[in-house]
């Protein structure tokens, strides 16, 4: 059974940092892309990053490109996402997803496997 668990969530000040990680078990973490999403109060789910298995790719949403990024070390079935500058609108529980297939995909729909979520909660 896979799962995936993040972790590394919390309450932080505008323009602080925070890093997500979350772990992959369950199947080989090999040739599966990893994506990460928010959903805010109220907001659909939105696609914030995504890496391909190998990690020589990645995707971001434009409101986070050039202050996050998305990792992952394979030899620890991990994925990371390091978010600085970070505002209030960033204020979101985050999930991680695996998916089957597809090239970087963006939208819920193209990932097979989801976390439990995460809250990150940034304040002014």
């Amino acid at each position: 059974q896979v799962q995936l668990v993040e972790s590394g969530g919390g309450l932080v000040q505008a323009g602080g940092s925070l890093r997500l990680s979350c772990v992959f078990s369950g199947r080989t973490f090999l040739n599966t892309g990893v994506g990460w999403f928010r959903q805010a109060p109220g907001k659909e789910r939105e696609f914030v990053a995504t890496i391909t298995w190998s990690g020589s790719s990645t995707r971001y949403a434009d409101s986070v490109k050039g202050r996050f990024t998305i990792s992952r070390d394979n030899a620890k079935n991990t994925v990371y996402l390091q978010m600085n500058t970070l505002k209030p609108e960033d204020t979101a529980v985050y999930y991680c997803a695996a998916s089957d297939g597809g090239w970087l995909p963006t939208q819920t729909s193209q990932y097979n496997y989801w976390g439990q979520g995460t809250q990150v909660t940034v304040s002014s």
